[in-house]
């Protein structure tokens, strides 16, 4: 089952250093969801203090620790990631660079963020990365052909 997959966020009025990027968003949901919150990662890289920045993980107090059943897909990509990024909390990182880049001088904080999305999240090298990646997974699939994963993903566009 795919869900969602190609679902875009564009924020509207963004004055953040995320402006203009685009990442893709791999959502693993659990047996239990929706009454235990799914795993959000972001596929290419951020440099964010709230996200992992070798895994994607997202370290989101809404998401990890008080979801509720009410909320859904539509609240994760167009409130909590949003808000993620809009308000990046530094107390709580998953990022130490970026948590202490944050909170030492935002100037350059702005700056290594906007070097990260020029470098990593544009339309150029998203199609790039998944250029290679296809051409890794052709060259690993000897015996068998997957025609994609069993997880829903959404781009997330800001």
């Amino acid at each position: 089952m795919k869900l969602m997959s190609d679902y875009e966020v564009t924020l509207v009025n963004d004055n953040t250093p995320f402006e203009g990027g685009i990442w893709k968003v791999h959502v693993e949901l659990p047996d239990q969801y929706p009454y235990k919150s799914p795993s959000i990662g972001f596929v290419n890289k951020i440099f964010h203090p709230n996200i992992d920045e070798l895994s994607g993980s997202v370290c989101l107090d809404v998401i990890n620790q008080t979801w509720s059943p009410m909320f859904d897909m539509i609240n994760i990509f167009e409130v909590f990631l949003p808000q993620l990024l809009g308000y990046p909390n530094a107390n709580d990182p998953l990022n130490g660079e970026a948590a202490a880049l944050m909170m030492r001088n935002k100037e350059q904080y702005a700056t290594k963020v906007k070097e990260y999305v020029n470098k990593y999240a544009t339309k150029e090298a998203i199609d790039a990365a998944e250029d290679e990646s296809e051409s890794d997974e052709e060259m690993s699939s000897v015996g068998s052909y997957d025609s994609g994963d069993e997880d829903p993903a959404g781009t997330m566009e800001v």
